[in-house]
């Protein structure tokens, strides 16, 4: 059993010269205020021109003092101490409870130093009714008056207030409303403790509608915990949530290419993920449109000229869709004009990202794998808008011709963690079971997740015989064996934290009976829900 050392630490200071004058060694400020002046006078230093620079007088300390004597303890029915006069109001505050701000704290300590002759037997006074010990009267002091100019538009009176009393309440009721202001006065009163709640409150309550406010808010703040919690929500939900919504207009440029780097990211195939960047991009161009178009609309924004009276054009609104589908043939001109209010004014002989209009979306489209896009039906429409240079397209054209040609061995794709063909599962509560057949290079493979019990899960991917599964149109390899190199991970937010399970990087071969047939499954154990399961692999020269 360890010891216990019944002794507190003193402060030990040591004498100066002859006479009984004290100075403390080299350690920051504890309190003392009499100890301080002491040490002023050995050193020939103006204490009253040191209380003018609170930051000298190391307000922590003093903090921590009214700090430890307030806590827990209700304030007393007695007068204010100080009037805070702030966003054209007047604010009765007390000496612990104002102590807890820095910017209030070194206000008051100026106003302190101004307003009286000795400013430093006030503090004495003060500190040492703080002591503990006996009761003492609390001494007389004069009412100070002080002012804060707020420049921060974020800063409202109504949040300000909250602010202040949290002041004398550890736990005041804050909704996702209220929290941007409410963080940005804790920012401006250096209110650490409320800055924090807040940062939590906004970590727990990222949706679409919030993401871009409070990743801003991270950034201006510098507050990182805060920022690298939208990027991981932002990875999750970039595509299965945030791309399903008129708010992915307001995602950053910024944000949206950190999350498009990142091996985190979530995505059902890259076909999807491309869907998403075309829908932001059409959004950033055509802020009028309030509300999300279908996919046919905004693919036809890029489309060729010379195709768009082709009759596959939608509007925004299935209703629309309909109609416009029944009128195509007998009114196409009257179509197209209306068509073309959604269009800005780009040229059509070059592709979109060769245009000054695309140059600076060049960087978040070379985060996509192009060649992870393997249906013939989506490569057509790859290749129908005029989006992509043609040297991309024949870029992704010429690698799939001879991954074919070689029996399916990737030869332009090297590293697993950036390169990699990526498909996802999005493991909602309601699943017992959940799977998709994936075929590439003529080779099937099933991604499953299986719910074992309520905190039990497993997932995997299989090789099935194409005569097993129901798909459209292409090659069939008839290899006996595949040799593959792949990743599981699996995700899922529990309490406000991200927890990550993945296997190794594993590579192995694939046959159609048991074992071969089966990867390693990633089992897992949360009780988190959804799950996102991202299963990346690439096909290796064998």
């Amino acid at each position: 059993m360890k010891m216990l050392n019944p002794r507190r630490a003193r402060l030990e200071r040591r004498m100066v010269g002859s006479t009984n004058r004290w100075r403390f060694p080299s350690k920051p400020f504890s309190g003392d205020l009499l100890g301080l002046s002491q040490r002023c006078k050995a050193l020939s230093v103006d204490l009253d021109e040191a209380l003018k620079n609170p930051d000298r007088l190391c307000v922590s300390q003093i903090q921590k003092i009214f700090s430890e004597t307030s806590k827990n303890k209700p304030v007393q029915s007695r007068e204010a101490d100080v009037i805070l006069e702030c966003l054209g109001s007047r604010w009765e505050l007390h000496q612990p409870q104002l102590f807890q701000s820095d910017t209030l704290s070194k206000l008051y300590l100026m106003a302190l130093a101004q307003s009286t002759k000795r400013p430093t037997k006030e503090l004495e006074s003060l500190l040492r009714a703080q002591l503990p010990g006996k009761i003492k009267e609390r001494p007389p002091t004069k009412k100070m008056i002080i002012s804060l100019k707020i420049n921060d538009p974020v800063v409202t009176k109504v949040a300000f207030a909250m602010a202040l009393k949290s002041l004398y309440l550890s736990q005041v009721e804050m909704n996702v409303n209220d929290v941007l202001a409410v963080l940005a006065s804790a920012h401006v009163l250096q209110f650490s403790s409320l800055f924090q709640r807040c940062v939590a409150v906004m970590m727990k309550g990222l949706t679409p509608s919030t993401i871009k406010s409070f990743y801003l808010a991270g950034c201006k703040y510098k507050e990182e915990q805060l920022t690298t919690a939208c990027e991981k929500w932002l990875e999750m939900n970039l595509v299965p949530l945030v791309g399903t919504q008129i708010h992915l207009r307001k995602i950053p440029q910024e944000l949206l290419h950190r999350v498009l780097r990142s091996p985190r990211l979530f995505t059902f195939n890259e076909f999807h993920l491309l869907k998403t960047l075309l829908l932001w991009v059409f959004l950033q161009l055509n802020p009028k449109v309030q509300t999300v178009p279908v996919q046919e609309t905004v693919l036809a924004f890029f489309t060729r000229e010379g195709d768009w009276s082709s009759g596959r054009l939608s509007h925004v609104t299935d209703g629309q869709r309909v109609q416009d589908r029944k009128l195509v043939q007998a009114h196409g001109s009257m179509i197209r004009q209306r068509r073309s209010r959604l269009m800005t004014s780009f040229s059509r002989k070059y592709s979109f990202l060769d245009q000054d209009t695309g140059q600076s979306l060049v960087p978040l489209f070379l985060c996509l794998r192009l060649h992870g896009i393997i249906k013939g039906k989506n490569l057509e429409e790859l290749r129908h808008i005029n989006f992509f240079p043609e040297s991309w397209l024949i870029r992704v054209t010429a690698n799939h011709y001879h991954a074919l040609e070689s029996g399916g061995d990737m030869a332009h794709v090297k590293d697993l963690t950036t390169q990699a063909v990526r498909f996802g599962l999005l493991f909602n509560q309601e699943y017992t079971t959940h799977s998709e057949v994936i075929a590439i290079y003529g080779f099937f493979f099933e991604i499953k997740g299986v719910r074992h019990d309520t905190t039990s899960y497993s997932f995997y991917m299989q090789r099935v015989r194409h005569s097993d599964v129901v798909c459209e149109h292409g090659p069939v390899s008839l290899r006996a064996e595949r040799l593959v190199k792949y990743e599981i991970r699996a995700q899922t937010l529990v309490d406000g934290q991200w927890q990550e399970f993945r296997t190794n990087q594993i590579t192995q071969k694939f046959g159609f009976s048991k074992p071969s047939c089966k990867s390693h499954a990633l089992k897992i154990h949360t009780v988190g829900l959804p799950i996102y399961a991202s299963f990346s692999f690439i096909f290796p020269m064998s």
